[in-house]
């Protein structure tokens, strides 16, 4: 399941009557910052409040004191003042879910992110599928002139995937190969996320054969050249709101 990048922490956080408990207690502020910790963890785990390792391992004290550089002790005394609280509940195979989780955060957002990622699977899913399909056409197979555009899209998908990486190098244009040089999968979720009506594989291309263009006036900050790109084409496809609805 896709993280999120952020949770909602309303400005009364504070003024609620549980937090005020909980700073009069021995280690207020231990306990506090335990509690920020798990609601992060909550949205980096983007299961409508739930925490766990995974589906069949959940979370034991001794992993939280870890995860969460605290003393165990510390880490025992907090979780039982959240169950006490009401804060958490702990589910079927001890696995922690956080109360209210869909009242204070933006689920609709966190939807739109599971959405998001779902359509890139079903997408990657079908562009290997035809990828495959591709492969397997005899040499002189005559092609319909939908065929022949529908191959060519693959094959311009496939050249970007190609070149996404993982090693986290600096990201540049190969003025030499013509391509790109580690884009990370990071970067093509997050500026996915970022800009949802861009695709941003047709944009790299795009992006791609201005360079080989203007190759006599080389760039070199290719990663903000990209970010600036993709910024223009979004606003580009925004619709003509009146002032007041943009």
């Amino acid at each position: 399941m896709s993280e999120v990048k952020w949770i909602k922490l309303v400005t009364e956080f504070f003024d609620d009557e549980k937090i005020k408990l909980i700073e009069a207690m021995p280690e207020a502020d231990m306990v506090l910052v335990i509690w920020i910790k798990l609601l992060t963890l909550a949205g980096k785990k983007n299961m409508n409040g739930y925490i766990f390792l995974t589906k069949n391992i959940p979370y034991t004290d001794e992993m939280f004191s870890t995860l969460f550089n605290r003393p165990l002790n510390t880490v025992r005394l907090a979780l039982t003042t959240f169950k006490n609280f009401g804060m958490i509940n702990y589910e079927d195979d001890n696995i922690i879910k956080i109360t209210n989780w869909e009242k204070h955060q933006n689920i609709e957002g966190m939807e739109k992110i599971r959405e998001q990622n779902r359509l890139r699977v079903a997408k990657f899913r079908k562009l290997h599928k035809e990828e495959l399909e591709v492969k397997k056409l005899p040499l002189q197979s005559p092609l319909k002139e939908l065929d022949k555009k529908r191959i060519d899209k693959i094959r311009l998908e496939s050249n970007i995937t190609s070149n996404v990486t993982t090693n986290g190098g600096k990201l540049i244009f190969n003025y030499i190969t013509k391509n790109w040089e580690n884009i990370t999968v990071n970067d093509i979720k997050d500026w996915s996320i970022i800009n949802p009506d861009c695709n941003i594989t047709v944009e790299l291309e795009s992006m791609r054969q201005w360079l080989i263009e203007h190759k006599k006036h080389p760039k070199q900050l290719f990663r903000r050249f990209i970010v600036g790109w993709i910024k223009r084409t979004e606003k580009k496809n925004e619709p003509n709101l009146p002032p007041l609805l943009k």
